[in-house]
């Protein structure tokens, strides 16, 4: 038997995001997503959690946020999962290549196959595969395509250094 999920939409500086909760956690939150309704009216747990990411989202786009704490499922196979977890170690203002997250993951040989699971990331933004670049410093594909992933690195860019007139 598959299990409910409610949905909800949130409206972003980078557009409306598809939010799908199981009731206990966050398990998609994706780009372009085709309107789905829930069945049933989400239960309060549901509509709890919704309602956290939608305000995660607000703080970390207002830059407020760095970290999101949210409980989070994503489906996927166990690689992907050790992928997806090595992603949310790669701080708010920094990034990583795909060698080194396959490092992280112990697979240093898997590159490509960190580069798949990193496509497959159901949760963008919380799960910060955008975070992620080719070793030579180049942005890579991302699966809200690369002006959205330019965006949210130039958001979580650390402010420039200014001085203060003496």
């Amino acid at each position: 038997m598959k299990a409910s999920t409610w949905h909800s939409y949130v409206t972003t500086p980078l557009g409306v995001l598809r939010a799908t909760t199981d009731g206990r956690s966050i398990v998609a939150l994706g780009y372009d997503a085709p309107f789905v309704e829930s069945v049933s009216k989400p239960p309060e747990a549901a509509r709890e959690l919704l309602d956290a990411l939608r305000a995660q989202l607000d703080g970390y786009f207002a830059g407020h946020r760095t970290v999101f704490d949210l409980p989070l499922a994503p489906a996927g196979t166990p690689f992907q999962r050790s992928v997806w977890t090595a992603l949310c170690d790669v701080r708010y203002g920094e990034t990583a290549s795909y060698a080194q997250i396959a490092q992280r993951v112990g697979s240093p040989a898997a590159v490509r196959a960190v580069g798949a699971a990193n496509g497959r990331n159901p949760i963008a933004i919380v799960i910060p595969c955008h975070r992620i670049i080719g070793s030579n410093g180049t942005l890579t594909g991302y699966a809200g395509g690369l002006d959205r992933k330019r965006m949210l690195l130039a958001l979580e860019a650390p402010a420039p250094f200014s001085r203060r007139a003496a």
